[in-house]
């Protein structure tokens, strides 16, 4: 019986290492996760929101260490607890004019693509970590209280940096299941007039199959 598991473990060690992806292997995936997001400025951050993204994935090796990952992702981004200014009649005189503010939350959704290297690492090569630049194109932009259409306020085009860390479960030599986490960080200012640079920040919690194609 000590013989046969002995065996097994040894086939086993034997294929998972024959897993590693070697140079021209292309990962073709998908993914779905679940997304907390806020923005920020000079003074702090607002309070953080909840939303989903769904990503397709393409991962090029150039060695079983490196590979350049590619991603489209539906990106739900945005904050609670956010405030809208508007103008109403004064009561005292209904000819002056004064600022009234509403607490609501903000839906921002983005096509994000991200392009990152992605180094692979660990006995297997199944843990990677990965880092590089996103863009991101504005979909959509509504505020929850009055589901209003803010969208004209927004810039429609974010940039910043990604950056993640996962691991990869093999389910044959061609279907692997992976868990990640990763972040996004914004440079670029959300809104197209403010008195501060405001800028986007996220981080998912993502699950995901890889499809191998040599």
């Amino acid at each position: 019986m000590k013989n046969i598991i002995c065996v097994a473990l040894l086939v086993f060690c034997f294929s998972m290492k024959s897993l590693a992806q070697g140079k021209g292997t292309v990962e073709y995936g998908v993914n779905i996760g679940y997304n907390g997001s806020t923005v920020s400025d000079t003074e702090g951050s607002a309070s953080r929101g909840s939303g989903v993204n769904l990503g397709f994935i393409a991962d090029y090796y150039f060695s079983k260490r490196w590979s350049i990952r590619t991603k489209l992702i539906y990106d739900q981004k945005g904050w609670d607890n956010g405030f809208i200014e508007y103008t109403e009649f004064t009561e005292f005189d209904p000819n002056v004019q004064g600022n009234s503010y509403y607490t609501t939350n903000f839906n921002l959704n983005y096509i994000t693509i991200p392009v990152m290297a992605n180094w692979h690492f660990g006995k297997t090569k199944n843990w990677y970590l990965n880092f590089g630049p996103y863009v991101g194109f504005l979909a959509s932009a509504k505020e929850t209280r009055y589901n209003n259409d803010v969208k004209e306020f927004f810039n429609t085009t974010d940039f910043g940096l990604a950056l993640g860390i996962g691991v990869k479960i093999p389910v044959s030599d061609k279907l692997k299941i992976f868990l990640e986490y990763d972040e996004q960080t914004g440079f670029l200012d959300v809104f197209k007039v403010s008195d501060d640079r405001i800028t986007n920040s996220r981080f998912s919690l993502n699950v995901g199959v890889n499809f191998i194609m040599k």
